[in-house]
């Protein structure tokens, strides 16, 4: 998990100076606005090189994830070499603990306020502002932490945590006070929700400016901070069982979603595959030609169920507005059914192939336009780009709510998400 530096040698004896075309062996050439003999001023570093260093950082493993970025990758960006890099980060994960954590920092710090004004409102206003900026600020590289994290030791998994809900108390206490009916339970699940709309605006790159991106962001979460959620109830966990495999190759191709899940794509071996299916690593390669093969298979499986849950949701409804519903519906079921597929999708494309990463992409596009489009014909009063936006916002609530509720697809769990998600695409 670390790289390691690189050492400079020379090819000559010390003390002594190579001969330059034209010069004779120990002697200086004069350059260009220096007197022979003289020596020119040394390349002085930047006063902000550590700062530049963890943004370059943040950006590549945002884009790319922790193990597709090597030292020299971050280096480059900068025009400076691995071995100076090494001089403020002594290894990649230092450099990764340093990017995850100073962006959770980051927004602590921007949200540690004092107020002049007792009125809750205001207050949770002011918090919410200071986090939907923050985001903005640093949309390139504000999503890491939701994804890489998985990357971090357990100590720094634990210090993350810890980070994450402070946040959460923030947006909670004022919210408490001007909403006494809530639970602390019930309070802190719609604080997460509304953390979560501001934070999907890392997952994409849809254009707005960012007057128009705070807009947006802080009439959604308004509404879902004033969503009344539905009663858990007590009755029984939704049954969802994967059975048996109607071939080797789909076996396959569970145990490898399972496992990246669990491990991450790059720590999971063709051997640990083959093992949890019960095959050598050899006969394998028999129904897959390498491990990304297997990685573009289940990010096609995840498409195609995307695919199908609108082609269905349209099919089964007579307006926009039902058409939306059923799609939450189909959605939601899809995403608790197979979170580990939908988690991996989510975490892992950037460890595709380029030809293969750019196919799920226009895929991706396609299907969010789809959703778009739909919600533009149910809302007149937002833009097509805003309501990509939000699309993107009720997509990327369902799993982090879902994780929140484990995946539970019993009617308490799954329903108040469900409310989460049309709060957030209907605005009411």
């Amino acid at each position: 998990m670390t790289d390691a530096g690189c050492g400079i040698t020379s090819n000559h004896s010390a003390g002594s100076t190579p001969a330059l075309p034209g010069h004779s062996a120990g002697s200086t050439p004069a350059l260009p606005g220096h007197s022979a003999g003289s020596t020119p001023a040394p390349r002085r570093r930047p006063k902000d090189r550590k700062a530049q260093i963890l943004t370059a950082a943040a950006e590549a493993f945002s884009e790319r994830g922790y193990h597709a970025v090597g030292i020299d990758d971050i280096a480059a960006t900068l025009d400076i070499s691995g071995p100076a890099l090494y001089r403020h980060f002594p290894t990649k994960y230092a450099l990764f603990v340093h990017t995850v954590m100073g962006l959770s920092g980051t927004l602590l710090t921007a949200t540690d306020l004092e107020f002049d004004s007792e009125d809750p409102r205001e207050r949770l206003d002011a918090v919410m502002m200071a986090i939907i900026d923050t985001t903005i600020d640093n949309r390139r590289t504000g999503g890491l932490y939701r994804w890489e994290g998985r990357y971090l030791a357990p100590a720094d998994r634990l210090a993350l945590r810890r980070s994450v809900t402070i946040l959460n108390q923030r947006v909670r206490t004022p919210l408490m006070q001007l909403r006494p009916e809530l639970s602390e339970a019930d309070a802190s699940t719609v604080a997460a929700a509304a953390i979560s709309v501001v934070a999907s605006i890392t997952a994409h790159r849809s254009v707005l400016s960012a007057k128009q991106i705070e807009s947006l962001l802080l009439s959604t979460v308004r509404g879902v901070l004033a969503v009344n959620l539905p009663e858990l109830t007590d009755g029984p966990p939704a049954d969802i069982s994967t059975g048996g495999y109607e071939s080797k190759r789909e076996e396959l191709l569970h145990e490898a979603i399972r496992l990246f899940y669990r491990h991450g794509y790059h720590s999971v071996s063709i051997e640990d595959i083959g093992a949890a299916a019960g095959i050598n690593a050899s006969s394998v390669y028999r129904y897959f030609a390498s491990k990304s093969d297997l990685l573009a298979a289940a990010f096609q499986r995840a498409s195609d169920g995307l695919t199908v849950a609108l082609d269905e949701a349209f099919a089964q409804s007579t307006t926009t507005e039902d058409a939306i519903e059923t799609l939450v519906d189909l959605y939601l079921e899809l995403s608790f059914e197979r979170s580990e597929l939908m988690a991996v999708y989510f975490a892992e494309i950037g460890n595709l192939p380029k030809e293969q990463r750019s196919a799920l992409r226009n895929l991706q596009r396609l299907n969010i336009e789809k959703w778009a489009q739909l919600l533009s014909d149910a809302r007149p009063d937002i833009t097509a780009v805003q309501a990509r936006f939000l699309v993107h916002a009720a997509l990327g609530l369902v799993f982090d709510m879902g994780r929140l509720v484990h995946f539970d697809l019993s009617p308490g769990p799954a329903g108040r998400v469900r409310q989460l998600m049309l709060t957030t695409l209907m605005g009411q």
